[in-house]
């Protein structure tokens, strides 16, 4: 694995880091270059003390440590995640909100037990309609008062078995920054949604509104999105791992690499363009390693000719949805997933 390149620190308060690009043709990422995410103060957690509370509208609350949750059947899946905001910094006029590049994006075998597993334990009652996480950082959010981070699942996504309440990662246990020692993983969703450091689960019977489910990850100002609508699966995207942005090539034989995915089905196309976006051809595309990992793609390029030229890459789902050639820009901006255009020198 390539785990070298260094991380581009986007806000050191938050541990807020990118993955170095390159990196994204790893099947896996290290742990050290899986990209950082935080919106609060990521907290200190001792595994032996740890419980998770499961209450609210069930029959039979639970509290499990976590040799208990180690007790149910066990799953591993390989998941990418992508930060809703990835790619805000490529809108304009940039909106308010961590600046992200390209870099809010990784893929890791995450190990844990299926989150309905859990609730079916807890049981349910019949006027439950939605999950929700409590995670153990806690801050500060535009006020005095001290907030946990608390995001809601309602029960049809939530009772999908592949969604995990996760706690290895590359089959070593989660690293603090990841979630340590338990976070959700909610596969084909951007990563607000698999909450870390989880202690607590409610089922409620009625929508859950907070800070960081009604305030912040919705789209607003964006078109043919009614305000609010609320930020869910990850919008198709290709990134170009390789080259790299600015770099030098040799004229004769490239070959340009990356991956792509999309919340809302397989990659069923990539395409190419080395003139900045005028004519596309086919890439060759891998399958994942899992329906929810990004698929790995490469194009062979016979450059000629010495100069400048502008490289771009485009991303087709099994929904039918295509990657814009130009950013929708809305207010917060969330689910940016314009085509990446890079510059490289052919000498």
């Amino acid at each position: 694995m390539q785990t070298r390149q260094e991380m581009p620190t986007i806000e050191v308060a938050a541990l807020n880091r990118e993955a170095p690009l390159g990196t994204l043709v790893d099947p896996l990422a290290a742990p050290g270059a899986f990209y950082r995410r935080s919106n609060l103060e990521v907290p200190r957690i001792d595994a032996d003390s740890w419980r998770l509370a499961i209450e609210g509208r069930v029959e039979n609350p639970l509290s499990l440590s976590l040799r208990d949750l180690m007790s149910f059947p066990t799953r591993s899946l390989v998941v990418t995640l992508e930060c809703a905001g990835n790619g805000r910094n490529l809108m304009s006029p940039i909106p308010e909100g961590t600046p992200w590049g390209l870099g809010a994006v990784s893929t890791a075998e995450f190990t844990g037990v299926r989150l309905w597993d859990v609730l079916e334990r807890a049981r349910p009652t019949d006027d439950a309609v939605e999950a929700l996480f409590e995670g153990a950082d806690r801050g500060r959010l535009d006020t005095d008062r001290e907030i946990a981070f608390e995001r809601s699942l309602p029960l049809d996504p939530a009772a999908n078995p592949d969604v995990l309440l996760a706690w290895a990662m590359n089959g070593e246990p989660l690293p603090p920054a990841h979630g340590y020692p338990v976070r959700l993983v909610v596969p084909g969703w951007y990563g607000m949604a698999s909450v870390k450091w989880v202690t607590r689960i409610r089922l409620l019977a009625a929508p859950f509104h907070g800070p960081f489910q009604g305030e912040r990850y919705v789209y607003r100002g964006e078109p043919g999105l009614p305000d609010g609508t609320p930020v869910t699966r990850m919008r198709v995207r290709s990134l170009i791992a390789s080259p790299s942005d600015g770099a030098s090539v040799p004229a004769g034989s490239v070959t340009i690499q990356g991956v792509a995915w999309s919340g809302f089905g397989r990659i069923t196309r990539v395409e190419v363009s080395v003139d900045g976006g005028v004519t596309w051809r086919p890439a060759e595309l891998d399958e994942p390693p899992s329906p929810y990992a990004a698929a790995p793609w490469r194009f062979a390029w016979h450059p000629q000719r010495r100069g400048d030229y502008v490289l771009a890459a485009r991303a087709t789902d099994a929904a039918g949805n295509v990657q814009p050639l130009e950013s929708v820009w809305n207010e917060l901006g969330y689910g940016n997933n314009v085509v990446q255009r890079i510059r490289v020198s052919v000498v």
